[in-house]
């Protein structure tokens, strides 16, 4: 009979990615953990998708009892959407004030760089140059993942994003230097400038080592060329950064867009937008949207009860007081090929470098030891040379001490 990787992919088709050397056949999920399908259980230090916990029974029943009285979509009145809006905004500072609803965070982002250019008749976006921000057309363009087919388009440009690794790549003025010359030769190229979109922690980028004032100088030059800021918050939205609800306010901007994805449901598909009204104003006026599925009340049940677990359960201050101790935990690992740790509420970067130089190759030898002991966690950066850990958030100081058990035993087999 053949195995279900084989079906997968006689069905799905070729260059399907998986986890691992091993695919792990994952058949239940609770709080911080996952079992597959011989029984195994494993400590979820990826997963931001489930971010209140795997299965949070709060979020099951919202759905289940929604799902159980009505499901539409937004061309019918209906309190959900609303009042899970109204709710919503009273988390970012009070410029952002209106929200459009979508299914995906790539959905998200393509609304955001159309609302930049309904905003200043400009095609012209800017995005760092080892980011992720989605799957359609428009914002698979702001990845450097892959070419498309035909090249690149002219009216995308790309700065350097923030590296510990490169002389000078933390640097904030540099980073608002490079951010001024691409505005120029978008200008020049005729495309005018439309808008800058960014992760607030550049989270695909390794989770760098940048402090708050990091974007002053890039931010003005943004406005001062009349162009958008967008946020992309899918990764360290929604109260992961401890301190705060948002990344932006951790860093110290006030964009005009901000993007949701992935935590917003808990693992629903549920995503949206968030822009100043005058943002959204011309976006509706220049493009018209509907979304069939974005918005409807059982996508805005799980959402709301997920803002419910979030304020209830103390997940914020939960989240800064793990993190303290996961970052000590993860500083006191001895390894001559770590070249740096940082953390971000529950959001957590090991970087390994020899001689300076990004070492992929012992990250991913050290992905595949943490499997095998029972912990998932992946890679980022630029070289995918940084350990990346991402748990739900309900993650706490005993699993952080598995996890930095598990990490030195891992450390003790690789040479240096």
């Amino acid at each position: 009979m053949a195995t279900l990787l084989e079906r997968r992919a006689r069905v799905l088709g070729p260059n399907l990615p998986t986890f691992y050397d091993d695919p792990v056949e994952i058949v239940r999920g609770e709080g911080v953990w996952l079992w597959d399908a011989g029984g195994r259980r494993y400590l979820d230090c990826y997963n931001n998708v489930a971010h209140v916990g795997h299965c949070h029974p709060r979020v099951v029943e919202a759905i289940a009892r929604q799902a159980a009285t009505l499901n539409t979509h937004t061309r019918y009145l209906h309190e959900g959407i609303v009042a899970y809006a109204e709710r919503l905004v009273t988390t970012f500072d009070s410029s952002l004030s209106t929200v459009l609803m979508t299914c995906t965070g790539s959905e998200a982002n393509d609304v955001a760089l159309r609302m930049a250019q309904a905003v200043t008749g400009a095609r012209g976006i800017i995005a760092t140059d080892n980011t992720y921000h989605g799957n359609t057309l428009a914002v698979s363009h702001l990845s450097t993942r892959r070419p498309p087919p035909g090249g690149w388009p002219d009216h995308i440009r790309r700065v350097p994003a923030p590296d510990g690794l490169r002389p000078g790549g933390l640097d904030g003025a540099d980073f608002g230097l490079a951010v001024e010359r691409a505005i120029a030769e978008l200008q020049a190229a005729g495309h005018g400038f439309a808008g800058l979109m960014l992760c607030p922690v550049f989270a695909n980028e390794g989770l760098p080592d940048v402090a708050p004032g990091f974007l002053d100088q890039a931010v003005a030059a943004v406005r001062k060329a009349g162009g958008l800021i967008l946020c992309d918050e899918v990764q360290p939205g929604f109260g992961r950064m401890g301190s705060h609800w948002w990344g932006h306010q951790w860093l110290g901007f006030a964009p005009d867009v901000v993007t949701l994805g992935k935590p917003m449901g808990n693992g629903h598909p549920v995503a949206g937008v968030v822009a100043r009204a005058e943002v959204m104003a011309a976006f509706r006026e220049g493009f018209g949207y509907f979304n069939t599925f974005g918005g409807n009340p059982v996508a805005c049940a799980a959402a709301m009860a997920v803002l419910d677990v979030i304020e209830d359960e103390g997940l914020m201050p939960h989240a800064a007081r793990v993190s303290a101790a996961m970052e000590a935990r993860l500083r006191a690992l001895d390894h001559p090929l770590i070249a740096g740790v940082r953390a971000r509420g529950q959001f957590y970067a090991v970087e390994m470098a020899r001689d300076g130089r990004p070492a992929p190759d012992v990250a991913a030898v050290l992905v595949e030891a943490m499997k095998a002991q029972g912990v998932l966690m992946g890679r980022g950066g630029r070289e995918n040379h940084v350990l990346k850990l991402r748990p739900p958030l309900p993650f706490d100081d005993g699993h952080a001490a598995l996890v930095a058990d598990a990490l030195a035993a891992a450390l003790a087999m690789v040479p240096a």
